[in-house]
């Protein structure tokens, strides 16, 4: 096993925790800063966009310097140092700001995972080492539901800010002492270091980046920040409560990373698992789409938690991606699928925070708010599909 593999999944737990958390802090926020729903949209969107940028030098930092000293220098000062800016924030700005922060500090935590195990892991083993981290890394997704509204009674949302900030940093710190480089790659003294471009001119991989910019938006969106509105305003669900549910879909986005992870042990194609994932998601979107505010409360987290697993194919859209990359490109082809990937769910977060708007008439009637943005999901990944046929895959 990888060294520092624990430190690493812990440092994925966080950057899950800090993608999720605002669900639950939507009404807390509401009511000390006044920061509605749509501006909670826009700072997550601001999380996954800051956090999608930073993939193009991090790629590079992967392949040319050392992935430990990249994925604990940028935890320790932008993850840290963001949620202390959240824990100190008096407005909608102050939060923006902080996502911004911390979405820069998470950007290579996983990347450096990945990057390791296609480095060390034989191929077939990658898939299931990715499932693995995404997986149990998920245990944030959790932690930012139940047991973070918890904490938000017992000490205030501030109080469990800095909490986190401090883990946040000790964390990183035992990554820069814990995990281990692979060994670099070595060129002739004359031999230039292929660079972006070279990936860019990987033409086969284009239709795997149009599937990852949208199959984990759904779930990621979703589950980050509409969940906690939607339970809010169509079943006048509490804090309390809308942490229970969001567990629901937490654990469900954890059980799809670790059983379609290693799924292509059975099903000898990663294209033929993430399509099914997306036809599935299409339906499942479709069907809260069509029952918005019919539907019983459980039926309604079903869906959601439907929409949750079937958005965590993530592994294998990578482990697609990566069959087509050289090693020596490795560390920037991975990170421009997980650029369109994050970038994605930051596009549609800005993206059904207009369409929200629109369609409930400046909040007269979120109903139809709510309806159109899994109408969104539901036709932005039918379009991604429909790409994503045209791809080719190698062992």
């Amino acid at each position: 096993m990888v060294k520092g593999f624990f430190w690493l999944v812990l440092a994925y737990g966080l950057s899950q925790f800090y993608r999720a958390c605002l669900a639950v802090f939507a009404p807390v926020l509401a009511a000390d800063i006044s920061v509605g729903a749509e501006e909670i949209s826009r700072a997550l969107g601001a999380w996954f966009l800051a956090f999608a940028a930073m993939q193009i030098p991090v790629g590079w930092l992967l392949d040319n310097r050392s992935p430990r000293i990249t994925a604990a220098a940028l935890l320790f000062t932008g993850g840290g140092g963001g949620a202390l800016v959240f824990a100190s924030a008096q407005s909608g700005a102050g939060i923006l700001a902080a996502m911004i922060l911390i979405g820069i500090g998470c950007s290579s935590v996983l990347m450096t995972s990945f990057y390791i195990f296609a480095r060390l892991a034989a191929p077939a083993r990658f898939g299931a080492l990715a499932g693995l981290v995404l997986g149990v890394g998920s245990i944030g997704n959790v932690i930012a539901a139940a047991p973070l509204s918890w904490s938000l009674e017992a000490i205030g949302w501030r109080a469990t800010m800095v909490a986190i900030a401090c883990l946040t940093g000790l964390v990183a710190l035992a990554l820069w002492r814990f995990v281990e480089d692979p060994p670099r790659i070595t060129r002739a003294s004359d031999e230039k270091s292929p660079g972006l471009g070279t990936v860019l001119r990987l033409w086969p991989l284009y239709p795997i980046l149009a599937i990852a910019l949208v199959s984990y938006a759904p779930g990621a969106g979703l589950r980050g920040s509409w969940i906690g509105g939607y339970l809010s305003d169509v079943y006048g669900l509490d804090a309390g409560q809308i942490g229970t549910a969001t567990v629901y879909m937490a654990l469900a986005m954890i059980a799809g990373s670790l059983l379609l992870g290693p799924l292509d042990r059975l099903i000898p194609s990663s294209k033929g698992i993430v399509l099914g994932c997306g036809i599935l998601g299409i339906v499942t979107l479709f069907l809260l789409w069509k029952t918005a505010g019919t539907a019983s409360l459980t039926l309604s987290v079903v869906l959601f938690m439907a929409i949750g697993f079937f958005a965590s194919s993530y592994p294998q859209v990578m482990n697609h991606g990566r069959s087509l990359l050289p090693p020596e490109l490795t560390g920037r082809g991975v990170t421009l699928i997980n650029l369109f990937s994050i970038g994605g769910v930051g596009l549609s977060q800005i993206a059904t925070a207009e369409v929200f708007s629109a369609a409930s008439s400046g909040g007269i009637a979120p109903l139809a708010g709510y309806g159109a943005v899994f109408a969104f999901f539901a036709i932005a990944l039918a379009v991604g599909c429909v790409i994503y046929l045209f791809s080719t895959q190698r062992s």
